[in-house]
């Protein structure tokens, strides 16, 4: 998915909803991580912002619906790679909404929120490194 234009993330929408979403992170919080859990969350908060244009919207949708998605490229069972390419989807997506989640810090401090309620104590560094590629969209 190299070329994320939003069309190829259409055939996901479908598998998105609130409820399982909610499942799919209580489900795998613990084995995918700060980095995942996080951008999750960022796409989750910036979904529900009201002034995100539906097409934004929708490339949010295709990243949040390919994560549920339990058929993956990268199957989440497998140690350590399981979650790459769900990583890589939702990188692709900030980087494509990133200026919704920039100017915007509420989006931020909900994530982080919802991130220690999930983990409870979670690698603050790993935040950074996601945040970074929402400053380095915007800055470019």
């Amino acid at each position: 998915m190299n070329n994320f234009d939003g069309k190829d993330m259409s055939k996901y929408e479908n598998e998105y909803s609130d409820k399982k979403l909610a499942e799919k992170l209580l489900k795998v919080a613990k084995k995918a991580g700060t980095k995942v859990i996080y951008a999750v969350l960022l796409l989750y908060y910036t979904l529900k912002d009201p002034n995100v244009p539906n097409k934004v919207k929708g490339i949010i949708l295709g990243a949040l619906g390919y994560f549920i998605l339990p058929v993956d490229v990268i199957p989440d069972l497998i140690p350590m790679a399981g979650f790459t390419d769900d990583l890589g989807v939702l990188l692709a997506a900030i980087s494509y909404v990133g200026m919704y989640i920039y100017k915007n810090p509420d989006i931020r401090l909900k994530a982080k929120t919802k991130l220690s309620e999930i983990l409870g104590d979670f690698d603050e560094s790993d935040v950074k490194i996601i945040e970074g590629e929402i400053i380095k969209r915007d800055d470019g």
